[in-house]
């Protein structure tokens, strides 16, 4: 069995999702990338006042 095949294999066998192809309809993109967003300048803000020259 070579590399190939056996990557073409491991591509066919995720394609064949079936009921489960893997996108939730519950999960909205903007939802998640707006909150990673958020979290991410909390962080930012958490640092910056620990991080201050006294």
């Amino acid at each position: 069995m070579s590399l190939t095949s056996t990557a073409h294999q491991m591509v066919t066998l995720a394609s064949e999702g079936g009921e489960h192809s893997g996108n939730h309809e519950s999960l909205s993109p903007y939802l998640t990338g707006g909150g990673a967003l958020v979290v991410l300048l909390i962080l930012l803000w958490i640092t910056t006042r620990f991080n201050r020259d006294r």
